[in-house]
């Protein structure tokens, strides 16, 4: 066990460790509409009965609101459907740039756990994600990549950590047909920040050696493998007015698999969690207070902006 912890120490210890890079990059100001991100997380975090796993309707409708605002930013959704337990779930996919070659991903689960309105888990990220997503189309020209767009279901228990998530059956459809994936971006709880000393918790105690104990930063996590898209994908989040934190360590360590990343990894891509390290800092989690004034947008909406820069910058 001890050098278990040590490792996992070195681990966090090198991803503090980034050089700067002199790179000129492409910033534009995107319009990240806040009221676009409210409107989101209300209609999903106030449906009834709560989009989860065995209210199927209400999942229906949210993957149908997540595809109506693809079109309205000049997108073609499409669904992912898939079965388990004798019904049919639905993964929505909406893709900009070019056609061919290399892949971004940029994804997000709509479901939530139990009876709760799910605000920041996962509302936030899929505000955050068609934020991004019209961004993008604005800008499709100067993408280096194709970027993929899914909106996941089935990332909750009783599902989370096998082969029903939504995200496995999509990564492991892209590995089936040889889909090359440059990176795979996980926008997994982006939307609670605050400033109470001591509110930032850690899976290991000595963290806090590394780490603020206040929680008012946006988290980049990833494995080891993942190591270069942890740092350009923070780098760019760095560009925005957000404090910004990196971790690189092995998925046993506690909460750096925990969402959708997880099973890219397990085909061999590529895969960074963009989080604000849910239960580690928010009270709310899993809960029926998890509603949405309990969320910061300001600060969603310069998480939002990081991605559209990373997007833009990907090498």
């Amino acid at each position: 066990m001890v050098k278990l912890i040590n490792f996992i120490i070195i681990m966090i210890t090198a991803s503090l460790t980034y050089g700067c890079s002199n790179t000129r990059f492409v910033y534009p100001e995107p319009e990240i509409s806040i009221e676009n991100l409210k409107q989101t997380v209300h209609y999903l975090s106030n449906m009834t009965p709560p989009r989860n796993y065995m209210n199927s309707e209400s999942l229906e409708r949210a993957a149908n609101y997540i595809s109506q605002r693809f079109i309205e930013c000049g997108l073609t959704p499409e669904r992912q459907k898939f079965e388990v337990s004798g019904h049919i779930y639905e993964n929505v996919i909406a893709s900009v740039g070019p056609k061919e070659g290399m892949r971004i991903i940029v994804g997000a689960h709509y479901d939530v756990c139990g009876d709760q309105p799910g605000a920041d888990d996962n509302a936030s990220a899929i505000a955050g994600l068609l934020e991004v997503a019209r961004f993008a189309k604005k800008h499709e020209t100067e993408l280096p990549y194709r970027v993929d767009f899914v909106a996941y279901t089935l990332e909750e228990p009783p599902f989370f950590g096998t082969m029903n998530m939504g995200s496995y059956v999509h990564a492991e459809s892209l590995h089936r047909n040889n889909i090359k994936v440059q990176g795979m971006i996980c926008m997994e709880m982006i939307g609670f920040f605050t400033d109470r000393k001591n509110s930032q918790r850690f899976p290991l105690f000595l963290m806090r050696l590394f780490y603020p104990t206040t929680g008012n930063f946006i988290a980049v996590v990833g494995n080891y493998a993942s190591s270069s898209l942890i740092k350009q994908v923070s780098q760019h989040l760095k560009a925005t007015s957000i404090s910004v934190e990196t971790l690189k360590a092995p998925s046993i360590l506690p909460g750096v698999d925990f969402s959708d990343h997880r099973n890219y990894w397990r085909f061999g891509y590529d895969a960074v969690m963009i989080t604000d390290t849910a239960f580690y800092r928010n009270p709310n989690y899993h809960k029926h207070s998890d509603t949405m004034d309990t969320l910061n947008f300001e600060k969603m909406k310069e998480v939002v902006k990081g991605i559209c820069w990373s997007l833009l910058n990907m090498k």
